[in-house]
């Protein structure tokens, strides 16, 4: 199978899709620039600038959404894409590291992971942000931060460090949080694993950057499906419209020489699977 193109290269760096009811459409950020999209029914793209990093987005229970800046939390009190947010307090001062994926947990509970802009080993962290607001470490000394989702009985989540060349998986319940990290699967060949999301028969999609594709994997670890990507930086994905049955994927084109083709684009793919309702942040 081979994903669609849903647009005209919009973005530097593309990363996080979501969809949530609430919205016209699947949003998903321009990181690097600091911008949040959203793709309309009749196919424009609506753009509005955050700030100086934009790396996550997620619907808030409440109304609004939020968004993870380069060191600390946006809060949107409406749903609209444009509305104002409210800059909460940075989680660490230094410049050398920004925030870059995350998810929310099954309880409502917001993860945000960083990565140190030199990409050094052990640079980020992986922060829980309770419905509080408060931040409070869950996994220290990551490299890149990037893909975390639940399975669909809530008592397993996977979680990509890109520079492991893995996914992992851990437990997880509402007391306890994450525990018992271990490998799922090795992600061999081409490119490395990078966002990610789990499907209502559990099975894990995996975004290749650098590998021009995405993969699916089983509950059991085996690798069943691969959606070919016409972009080589495959960013991140996510399911999306009104029966969840549409794969939503971000590319990137940030450090690409000139001749980058489609790279920046979003594409699409039906791969007659249907994923989950989006997790809603508590806070």
């Amino acid at each position: 199978m081979q994903a669609d193109q849903l647009t005209e290269p919009v973005v530097d760096h593309g990363e996080g899709p979501v969809y949530s009811v609430r919205w016209a459409g699947p949003r998903w950020v321009d990181m690097l620039a600091g911008d949040i999209l959203e793709l309309r029914p009749d196919g424009e793209v609506a753009r509005q600038h955050v700030g100086t990093v934009a790396a996550v987005i997620r619907p808030r229970r409440g109304g609004g959404h939020v968004i993870a800046g380069e060191r600390g939390l946006l809060l949107a009190d409406d749903d609209a894409l444009d509305a104002p947010v409210r800059a909460q307090p940075e989680v660490w001062a230094g410049t050398d590291v920004r925030m870059n994926e995350g998810g929310c947990d099954p309880a409502g509970n917001l993860y945000l992971g960083s990565m140190a802009y030199d990409g050094r080993p052990g640079g980020g962290t992986l922060y829980r942000f309770g419905p509080d607001l408060a931040p409070t470490v869950a996994v220290p000394e990551v490299t890149i931060s990037n893909g975390l989702e639940w399975s669909p009985d809530d008592a397993l989540a996977y979680y990509v460090d890109t520079r492991t060349g893995r996914i992992d998986v851990f437990d997880w319940d509402p007391d306890g949080g994450l525990r018992d990290r271990r490998p799922f699967v090795e992600v061999d060949g081409e490119g490395g694993p990078d966002g990610l999301t789990v499907d209502a028969e559990g099975g894990v999609w995996v975004a290749l950057y650098g590998g021009w594709a995405v993969r699916r994997y089983t509950a059991a670890g085996r690798l069943d499906e691969v959606i070919e990507v016409p972009a080589r930086q495959v960013t991140a994905l996510t399911f999306a419209g009104p029966e969840l049955d549409q794969l939503i994927i971000t590319t990137s084109r940030h450090g690409l020489e000139d001749d980058v083709g489609p790279a920046g684009a979003l594409f699409g793919a039906r791969p007659g699977i249907r994923g989950r309702p989006v997790r809603e942040f508590a806070g």
